[in-house]
């Protein structure tokens, strides 16, 4: 399970990463630049976190995953119905449904994920 959550920013340079992976640290620098307005020591700074917290890694200058954004949000959502639901999809469903209401059509795709997940 995930055991760190990232911070807006880690958030914004790793979607860049997912986006364009493998790539070197030089161009994500101009990449973050580009896209994010941040300075090369802000991009080292927060890369260094996220592979502190072995999510990337940066080694012979190319930045690459460890950890697919499909695994982390994943993960995330697992931490998150345990911290909050004491890991209950059905408290979790249950809570959301007294503030909204579910469309047929959302109904029929939940029913349809259920039976292809029953044992």
């Amino acid at each position: 399970m995930v055991t760190y959550i990232m911070t807006e920013a880690e958030n914004l340079l790793a979607e860049l990463i997912w986006e364009k992976e493998p790539l070197g640290s030089g161009e994500l620098v101009k990449l973050a630049s580009q896209r994010l307005g941040w300075k090369k020591s802000t991009t080292y700074t927060v890369l260094r976190k996220i592979c502190e917290n072995d999510i990337f890694q940066n080694k012979g200058a190319v930045v690459t995953s460890k950890v697919s954004k499909e695994e982390y949000t994943r993960r995330k959502g697992e931490r998150y119905l345990e911290e909050n639901y004491n890991g209950s999809l059905p408290n979790f469903v249950a809570a959301f449904l007294k503030r909204k209401k579910l469309s047929k059509n959302d109904i029929e795709e939940l029913v349809t994920l259920i039976e292809e997940y029953k044992d």
